[in-house]
Protein backbone atom coordinates (compact mmCIF):
# COMPACT_ATOMS: atom_id res chain seq x y z
CA UNK A 1 0.00 0.00 0.00
CA UNK A 2 1.12 3.54 -0.78
CA UNK A 3 0.73 6.31 1.82
CA UNK A 4 1.28 9.94 0.99
CA UNK A 5 1.16 12.71 3.57
CA UNK A 6 1.02 16.48 3.57
CA UNK A 7 3.40 18.23 5.97
CA UNK A 8 2.73 21.86 6.92
CA UNK A 9 5.73 22.50 9.18
CA UNK A 10 8.89 20.44 9.76
CA UNK A 11 8.04 19.77 13.41
CA UNK A 12 4.65 18.06 12.84
CA UNK A 13 5.49 14.74 11.26
CA UNK A 14 3.75 11.37 10.91
CA UNK A 15 5.04 10.20 14.28
CA UNK A 16 3.82 6.73 15.11
CA UNK A 17 1.84 6.49 11.87
CA UNK A 18 5.19 6.16 10.11
CA UNK A 19 6.24 3.47 12.60
CA UNK A 20 3.01 1.53 11.88
CA UNK A 21 3.54 1.86 8.12
CA UNK A 22 7.12 0.64 8.48
CA UNK A 23 5.98 -2.47 10.33
CA UNK A 24 3.53 -3.17 7.49
CA UNK A 25 6.27 -2.45 4.92
CA UNK A 26 4.08 0.15 3.23
CA UNK A 27 5.65 2.92 1.18
CA UNK A 28 5.49 6.46 2.59
CA UNK A 29 6.00 9.65 0.59
CA UNK A 30 5.36 13.26 1.50
CA UNK A 31 4.77 16.75 0.21
CA UNK A 32 6.38 19.47 2.34
CA UNK A 33 3.97 22.28 1.53
CA UNK A 34 6.05 24.88 3.41
CA UNK A 35 8.86 24.18 0.91
CA UNK A 36 6.40 24.59 -1.97
CA UNK A 37 6.86 20.96 -3.01
CA UNK A 38 4.78 19.76 -5.92
CA UNK A 39 1.75 17.55 -5.30
CA UNK A 40 1.63 14.06 -6.82
CA UNK A 41 -1.17 12.77 -9.04
CA UNK A 42 -3.86 11.09 -6.94
CA UNK A 43 -3.18 7.85 -8.83
CA UNK A 44 0.21 7.72 -7.08
CA UNK A 45 -1.14 6.81 -3.63
CA UNK A 46 -3.84 4.82 -1.83
CA UNK A 47 -4.04 6.78 1.45
CA UNK A 48 -3.67 10.49 1.98
CA UNK A 49 -2.79 11.74 5.46
CA UNK A 50 -3.06 15.46 6.18
CA UNK A 51 -1.03 16.52 9.20
CA UNK A 52 -1.33 19.36 11.70
CA UNK A 53 0.25 22.80 11.78
CA UNK A 54 0.07 26.14 13.59
CA UNK A 55 -1.59 27.99 10.69
CA UNK A 56 -5.35 28.32 10.16
CA UNK A 57 -7.22 27.00 7.13
CA UNK A 58 -8.40 30.52 6.25
CA UNK A 59 -4.89 32.08 6.10
CA UNK A 60 -4.47 31.62 2.35
CA UNK A 61 -3.00 35.11 2.01
CA UNK A 62 -0.13 34.17 4.33
CA UNK A 63 0.12 30.56 3.14
CA UNK A 64 -0.82 30.53 -0.57
CA UNK A 65 -0.32 26.77 -0.84
CA UNK A 66 -3.45 26.24 1.29
CA UNK A 67 -5.63 26.88 -1.77
CA UNK A 68 -4.04 24.15 -3.88
CA UNK A 69 -3.91 21.84 -0.89
CA UNK A 70 -7.68 22.11 -0.45
CA UNK A 71 -8.24 21.31 -4.14
CA UNK A 72 -5.91 18.33 -3.81
CA UNK A 73 -7.77 16.99 -0.75
CA UNK A 74 -11.09 17.43 -2.56
CA UNK A 75 -9.73 15.49 -5.53
CA UNK A 76 -8.47 12.65 -3.31
CA UNK A 77 -11.89 12.38 -1.64
CA UNK A 78 -13.67 12.44 -5.01
CA UNK A 79 -11.38 9.68 -6.31
CA UNK A 80 -12.32 7.40 -3.41
CA UNK A 81 -9.02 7.51 -1.53
CA UNK A 82 -8.69 6.87 2.17
CA UNK A 83 -8.12 10.30 3.69
CA UNK A 84 -7.09 10.87 7.31
CA UNK A 85 -6.78 14.39 8.68
CA UNK A 86 -5.23 15.27 12.03
CA UNK A 87 -5.87 18.60 13.80
CA UNK A 88 -5.33 21.18 11.03
CA UNK A 89 -5.76 18.27 8.62
CA UNK A 90 -9.22 17.53 10.02
CA UNK A 91 -10.14 21.21 9.73
CA UNK A 92 -9.01 21.25 6.10
CA UNK A 93 -11.16 18.21 5.32
CA UNK A 94 -14.13 19.78 7.09
CA UNK A 95 -13.67 22.93 5.01
CA UNK A 96 -13.42 20.93 1.78
CA UNK A 97 -16.64 19.11 2.71
CA UNK A 98 -18.41 22.44 3.10
CA UNK A 99 -18.52 23.09 6.84
CA UNK A 100 -17.24 26.04 8.85
CA UNK A 101 -13.91 26.28 10.66
CA UNK A 102 -13.65 28.89 13.39
CA UNK A 103 -12.10 29.77 16.73
CA UNK A 104 -13.11 27.34 19.46
CA UNK A 105 -14.33 28.80 22.75
CA UNK A 106 -11.20 27.41 24.38
CA UNK A 107 -7.70 26.61 23.25
CA UNK A 108 -7.01 23.00 24.10
CA UNK A 109 -3.36 22.15 24.69
CA UNK A 110 -2.16 19.14 26.66
CA UNK A 111 -3.59 15.81 27.78
CA UNK A 112 -7.38 15.69 28.03
CA UNK A 113 -9.94 12.87 27.84
CA UNK A 114 -11.67 12.04 24.58
CA UNK A 115 -15.09 10.44 24.75
CA UNK A 116 -16.48 8.54 21.78
CA UNK A 117 -20.06 9.37 20.86
CA UNK A 118 -22.90 6.87 21.04
CA UNK A 119 -22.92 6.58 17.23
CA UNK A 120 -19.21 5.79 17.23
CA UNK A 121 -19.92 2.44 18.91
CA UNK A 122 -21.55 1.06 15.76
CA UNK A 123 -18.87 2.20 13.30
CA UNK A 124 -16.55 -0.65 12.15
CA UNK A 125 -13.57 1.69 11.71
CA UNK A 126 -13.68 2.35 15.47
CA UNK A 127 -14.13 -1.20 16.73
CA UNK A 128 -11.98 -2.02 19.72
CA UNK A 129 -11.34 1.59 20.68
CA UNK A 130 -12.03 2.41 24.33
CA UNK A 131 -15.07 4.67 24.89
CA UNK A 132 -12.93 7.13 26.88
CA UNK A 133 -9.18 7.68 26.64
CA UNK A 134 -6.53 10.35 27.14
CA UNK A 135 -5.25 12.01 23.96
CA UNK A 136 -2.84 14.80 23.22
CA UNK A 137 -4.26 18.13 22.00
CA UNK A 138 -2.84 21.33 20.54
CA UNK A 139 -5.45 23.46 18.79
CA UNK A 140 -7.36 26.73 18.97
CA UNK A 141 -9.78 26.27 16.07
CA UNK A 142 -12.61 23.82 15.63
CA UNK A 143 -15.09 22.86 12.91
CA UNK A 144 -18.80 22.35 12.54
CA UNK A 145 -19.84 18.86 11.45
CA UNK A 146 -19.85 18.57 7.65
CA UNK A 147 -23.06 17.35 5.99
CA UNK A 148 -23.09 13.58 5.59
CA UNK A 149 -20.54 13.03 8.35
CA UNK A 150 -20.90 11.21 11.65
CA UNK A 151 -19.61 12.93 14.79
CA UNK A 152 -17.45 10.33 16.54
CA UNK A 153 -15.76 12.07 19.48
CA UNK A 154 -15.94 14.99 21.90
CA UNK A 155 -14.11 16.47 24.86
CA UNK A 156 -14.96 18.87 27.66
CA UNK A 157 -13.22 21.69 25.82
CA UNK A 158 -14.33 20.95 22.25
CA UNK A 159 -17.63 19.45 21.11
CA UNK A 160 -16.56 18.19 17.67
CA UNK A 161 -13.39 16.18 18.07
CA UNK A 162 -13.76 13.88 15.10
CA UNK A 163 -15.89 12.73 12.18
CA UNK A 164 -16.14 10.01 9.56
CA UNK A 165 -17.39 10.50 6.01
CA UNK A 166 -18.33 7.62 3.68
CA UNK A 167 -16.41 5.11 5.83
CA UNK A 168 -13.07 6.22 4.35
CA UNK A 169 -12.55 9.88 5.24
CA UNK A 170 -11.62 10.48 8.90
CA UNK A 171 -10.99 13.76 10.67
CA UNK A 172 -9.46 13.81 14.15
CA UNK A 173 -9.05 17.10 16.02
CA UNK A 174 -6.80 15.40 18.59
CA UNK A 175 -3.41 13.74 18.16
CA UNK A 176 -2.91 9.98 18.45
CA UNK A 177 0.27 9.93 16.38
CA UNK A 178 2.39 12.00 18.76
CA UNK A 179 5.76 10.79 20.03
CA UNK A 180 7.82 12.23 22.88
CA UNK A 181 10.05 13.97 20.32
CA UNK A 182 7.00 15.35 18.53
CA UNK A 183 5.61 16.83 21.75
CA UNK A 184 8.99 18.31 22.67
CA UNK A 185 9.20 19.86 19.20
CA UNK A 186 5.76 21.42 19.57
CA UNK A 187 6.72 22.93 22.93
CA UNK A 188 9.96 24.26 21.45
CA UNK A 189 8.29 25.79 18.37
CA UNK A 190 4.88 26.84 19.72
CA UNK A 191 5.61 27.37 23.41
CA UNK A 192 4.31 30.95 23.28
CA UNK A 193 0.80 29.47 23.18
CA UNK A 194 1.21 28.00 26.66
CA UNK A 195 -0.57 30.84 28.43
CA UNK A 196 -3.05 30.58 31.28
CA UNK A 197 -6.25 28.89 30.15
CA UNK A 198 -8.90 26.47 31.33
CA UNK A 199 -7.72 23.78 28.90
CA UNK A 200 -4.08 24.76 28.51
CA UNK A 201 -1.44 22.79 30.38
CA UNK A 202 2.06 24.14 30.88
CA UNK A 203 5.15 22.42 29.51
CA UNK A 204 6.05 20.68 32.76
CA UNK A 205 2.54 19.30 33.19
CA UNK A 206 2.48 18.11 29.58
CA UNK A 207 5.82 16.32 29.89
CA UNK A 208 4.85 14.76 33.23
CA UNK A 209 2.06 12.84 31.45
CA UNK A 210 3.97 11.30 28.57
CA UNK A 211 3.29 7.87 30.10
CA UNK A 212 0.01 8.10 28.15
CA UNK A 213 1.98 7.74 24.93
CA UNK A 214 2.04 3.94 25.09
CA UNK A 215 -1.74 3.69 25.43
CA UNK A 216 -2.21 6.28 22.70
CA UNK A 217 0.02 4.31 20.33
CA UNK A 218 -2.04 1.18 20.97
CA UNK A 219 -5.25 3.06 20.15
CA UNK A 220 -3.68 4.56 17.02
CA UNK A 221 -2.57 1.15 15.78
CA UNK A 222 -6.02 -0.30 16.34
CA UNK A 223 -7.60 2.54 14.38
CA UNK A 224 -5.12 2.21 11.52
CA UNK A 225 -5.58 -1.57 11.45
CA UNK A 226 -9.35 -1.07 11.22
CA UNK A 227 -8.98 1.44 8.38
CA UNK A 228 -6.56 -0.90 6.63
CA UNK A 229 -8.88 -3.89 7.00
CA UNK A 230 -11.78 -1.90 5.54
CA UNK A 231 -9.58 -0.69 2.67
CA UNK A 232 -8.33 -4.18 1.85
CA UNK A 233 -11.88 -5.57 1.86
CA UNK A 234 -13.04 -2.89 -0.56
CA UNK A 235 -10.08 -3.65 -2.81
CA UNK A 236 -11.07 -7.33 -2.77
CA UNK A 237 -7.76 -8.44 -1.32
Amino acid sequence: MRIHYLEHVPFEKLGNIEKWAGQKKYSVTKTALYLDDGLPPVEAFDWLIVMGGPMNIYEEGKYPWLAREKKFIAEAIAEGKVVLGICLGAQLIADVLGSGVYKNEFKEIGWFPIQLTEKAGSIPLLKGLPPVFKAFHWHGDTFSLPEGCTNIAESAGCKNQGFIYKDRVIGLQFHLESTLQGIQDLIANCGEELVEGRFIQQAGEILSQVHYLDEMETILYRLLDNINESYQEKQGR
